[in-house]
């Protein structure tokens, strides 16, 4: 896969060259065509999902959301053909059709009208499948923003407005989908209420840390465990109960007096007919990774998929492993290729422009100032860094050097969260298109 477009400015010598051509390759296993392509079979009576035998008595239809929502239609589509009933699916910039798919554009990363148009859309359709019927329903990450009809009373800007407020603190993203799905009328489950197919079969490409069905893309066919209450314990611990839009407030007391029902949750019927598939994920990157550069000398190891902090504080752990592999050959001795993935997040105090990948590459780098022969990549799989035009970074042991003699203070750059435009001076920033998956973002740290 032809992945990083600036590859030839990044490539400083054959450690670059490797780890960017190993990321390129692995890069194919959580392709949207190839997780689709292992995992759907068409047969005899229907169809085969990750082996799992569904007697297609009806009609089969197709909706989906997300960033890779489009590719996944046009595996689905080879797969099924004319099979198709038809179907909706919102993407992030295309319009069109994919056989008897309509594609219709939503609004990313913050929704807006486009997503509310295009979601009515998905939701009449929905209301059209008939109960013997079967509903394929592709997610990914980005159909928190592309997929979205607010609550009565709550407004788009009331939602951007939280969402902003919680991120710009430092809440995670179970935290943010807690507060949403009470916001929204087809979040956390509440999609089912408007689908009478006989199978619902979601096929989920995650983007989240621990593949939690529940909050990919704040899980619209998932039973939802949290509660009203959960949300309001959220405002008030980041701070902003009493800063968010009245209307959120409202529509949450309602619901922790019982005046408003709240998500679906497992025990109800309806879940009985749903089936939540992952078909990629960040431990199927890693895994990638890690058979890649076992192959090319490199003893591998996955410290985890589950990677989560403050990106510069979590920068300062994964430099602490590196340095005692440098001075103690512990955990593992070189040549070592270090693998983690996850996602961090960034408290926003400077008015710099940056993501959490190349803010988490920046704090490593000032850990490491005195080790050599290391090189680390840190990069967001969708081709997206936070607010930056970038993916993420590169670094290795010239990187100060560097900076000294373009007179640039990386400590400064880092406390004003601007590690793009650091990163952009000595060209070590990574640039990509939309990848076309989502599955969180990687670490590679290589010690030789």
């Amino acid at each position: 896969m032809k992945l990083i477009k600036n590859k030839h400015e990044l490539i400083r010598g054959d450690l670059h060259r490797i780890v960017i051509e190993t990321v390129e390759e692995s890069f194919d296993h959580v392709d949207p065509y190839t997780a689709i392509i292992n995992n759907v079979k068409l047969t005899d009576r229907g169809i085969s999902v990750k082996g799992v035998n569904i007697d297609v008595g009806g009609k089969i239809h197709v909706v989906g959301f997300g960033k890779a929502s489009k590719r996944m239609a046009m595996t689905i589509n080879d797969i099924l053909g004319d099979k198709i009933e038809g179907g909706i699916v919102i993407t992030p910039n295309e319009v069109g059709r994919i056989g008897s798919i309509i594609l219709v554009r939503g609004d990313h990363p913050i929704p807006g009208e486009n997503t509310v148009k295009a979601s009515k859309q998905l939701i009449e359709y929905l209301e059209r499948v008939e109960n013997n019927d079967t509903l394929l329903v592709l997610v990914s990450g980005g159909g928190s923003a592309l997929f979205e009809i607010p609550e009565d009373d709550v407004s788009l800007n009331d939602i951007g407005f939280v969402t902003k407020e919680l991120m710009n603190r430092g809440a995670d993203i179970y935290e943010l989908n807690i507060v949403r799905k009470r916001l929204s009328k087809v979040k956390g489950g509440k999609m089912l209420r408007y689908v009478s197919a006989k199978n619902i079969v979601s096929l989920i490409i995650s983007d989240v840390v621990g593949d939690k069905i529940d909050t990919i893309a704040s899980g619209p066919t998932a039973p939802d465990e949290t509660s009203f209450l959960d949300a309001y314990m959220i405002l008030k611990r980041y701070g902003i109960w009493d800063k968010v839009p009245n209307s959120i407030r409202t529509i949450i007391d309602k619901g922790i007096k019982g005046e408003i029902s709240d998500t679906p949750k497992a025990s109800e019927s309806i879940f009985s007919k749903v089936m939540n598939i992952i078909v990629a994920s960040n431990e199927i990157l890693l895994e990638a990774l890690a058979e890649k550069l076992s192959k090319r000398g490199f003893k591998p190891m996955i410290l985890t998929s589950m990677l989560e902090g403050e990106a510069r504080e979590v920068g300062k752990v994964l430099a602490s492993i590196i340095k005692s592999i440098d001075k103690y050959s512990k955990p593992v001795a070189r040549p070592v290729a270090l693998l983690a993935g996850g996602e961090t997040v960034v408290t926003v105090l400077g008015k710099g422009v940056g993501g959490r990948n190349q803010e988490l590459c920046l704090s490593l780098s000032i850990s490491l100032k005195t080790i050599e022969n290391y090189l680390a990549l840190c990069m967001g799989s969708d081709g997206i860094d936070g607010i930056s035009p970038a993916a993420g970074a590169i670094v290795d042991e010239n990187v100060l050097k560097e900076a000294t003699q373009m007179e640039l203070n990386p400590i400064e750059f880092l406390e004003n969260n601007d590690s793009f435009t650091f990163f952009s001076k000595l060209g070590r920033a990574i640039f990509t298109d939309y990848t076309g998956t989502n599955v969180n973002d990687i670490f590679v740290a290589i010690i030789v």
